[in-house]
């Protein structure tokens, strides 16, 4: 039934501007870099229906507890400021009021109310943010705002931290007859683990959702998206998924489960989906993918339980890095997930674009040629399967290779 609804979404040029009624920008505002853009907004012509996910780190950031009250309790949504450099996080009172302030001076801007601005912030923890700065950024991005491809880039450009590309996506599916677009982009390379990740993304639709099934969408494919991706093992104090749809493209207003809703979610689910590989593919020092994908499970939670005990294994990590087939590695972080299995039927594959080798069968090395493997995990996207052989539960899980670029770039951060 997936396969069938995905089956319609095309992929197309863009990011935060494919929807219609979407504006964005870019401005150099000297928070922390020099020589840079470092803020960005996201911009819809007309309100939106506004949905969210948060870190589930109990230290939350000021921008994190300013979102959460946003989406809960406005009717609305029309702008979100973001600012790269600090993360204004662990900054108290002061902290949270920056945000009220940054709100404020963006409703004064552009038009429109307080609490139609949603805010975000990535960076060093436990600074304080140059207000003063963040105002005049406001002005600098009302003037470079448009609704081209370029202005979503970037946007998507002056959100990064560590990161070493941009990320963005945009699909279409036709909904009772009317093209609907989704386009998205995020920001992450370190402090990501699973249970919301360490990242800002962003996601425009020009869909008409009600906000209870807009929440509904985003709250479910989080769990197979987002949150099942991790680098180091850090869950940050940032973490925001904001998803704002506009109704521009006037198809009928999705209100309940039926088929348009079920088309929208499975085109949410390709956006993010490639936002999250995106992230764990560029996390920090990272030279491959590492994708764990469990497949013969007893449940889904056991499924989703392997896949991630797999990919934040450091052994197992640092062996992807090597190029090294140590399946014991994964056996190993199977086998103290707390799951219950029997070794003695799993089946162990390793797959790349250089091809698909058995490298364990019913938790046993077969006769596998070490030169081919390494040739197959030195790829830049490489996968591990296993077999359980228990039922028919599956999961997949996005991660990254653990090389010593990871250790430089960390304990330089704040440098």
């Amino acid at each position: 039934m997936e396969s069938k609804l995905k089956e319609n979404i095309k992929v197309i040029p863009g990011g935060v501007t494919a929807a219609k009624g979407f504006e964005a920008a870019a401005a150099a505002a000297e928070i922390k870099y020099k020589g840079r853009t470092d803020m960005a907004l996201i911009y819809s012509q007309t309100p939106c229906q506004t949905a969210g996910t948060f870190t589930s780190n109990i230290v939350k950031a000021a921008p994190v507890k300013w979102d959460q009250k946003i989406v809960a309790e406005s009717p609305c949504a029309q702008a979100v400021v973001v600012n790269s450099g600090i993360a204004n996080a662990c900054t108290g009172a002061e902290g949270y009021g920056y945000c009220q302030e940054t709100a404020a001076e963006c409703a004064k801007v552009l038009g429109i109310p307080e609490d139609a601005v949603l805010v975000a912030s990535t960076g060093v923890i436990g600074m304080q943010l140059p207000i003063d700065r963040l105002k005049k950024g406001i002005t600098l991005l009302k003037e470079a705002k448009g609704s081209t491809i370029d202005h979503g880039t970037a946007a998507a450009k002056a959100i990064m931290t560590t990161d070493t590309v941009h990320k963005e996506i945009a699909v279409q599916v036709e909904l009772s007859g009317k093209t609907v677009t989704i386009g998205g982009m995020c920001k992450g390379s370190g402090m990501i683990h699973p249970n919301m990740c360490t990242m800002l993304a962003f996601v425009t639709t020009d869909a008409c959702i009600s906000k209870e099934m807009l929440q509904r969408a985003v709250s479910e494919d989080v769990k197979d998206t987002f949150n099942m991706i991790s680098v180091d093992g850090d869950t940050s104090t940032n973490d925001t998924l904001l998803v704002l749809a506009n109704a521009a493209a006037e198809n009928p207003r999705i209100t309940e489960e039926n088929e348009d809703y079920r088309k929208f979610a499975a085109a949410l689910n390709t956006v993010n989906t490639c936002l999250a590989k995106k992230m764990a593919g560029d996390g920090e020092g990272a030279t491959a993918l590492f994708e764990v994908k469990i497949v013969g499970a007893k449940t889904k939670a056991d499924a989703v339980t392997l896949s991630k005990s797999v990919v934040t294994s450091s052994l197992v990590k640092a062996a992807i890095y090597g190029h090294d087939a140590n399946w014991g590695r994964i056996l190993c972080a199977m086998g103290y997930s707390g799951v219950e299995f029997n070794p003695e039927r799993v089946d162990l594959f390793f797959e790349s674009p250089a091809g698909r080798l058995q490298i364990i069968e019913n938790g046993v090395a077969v006769d596998y040629s070490e030169e081919e493997a390494s040739r197959i995990l030195s790829q830049p996207e490489v996968t591990a399967l296993a077999d359980v052989k228990m039922g028919e539960a599956e999961a997949t899980a996005w991660g990254c290779d653990l090389t010593y670029d990871y250790v430089k770039i960390n304990a330089d951060y704040r440098s």
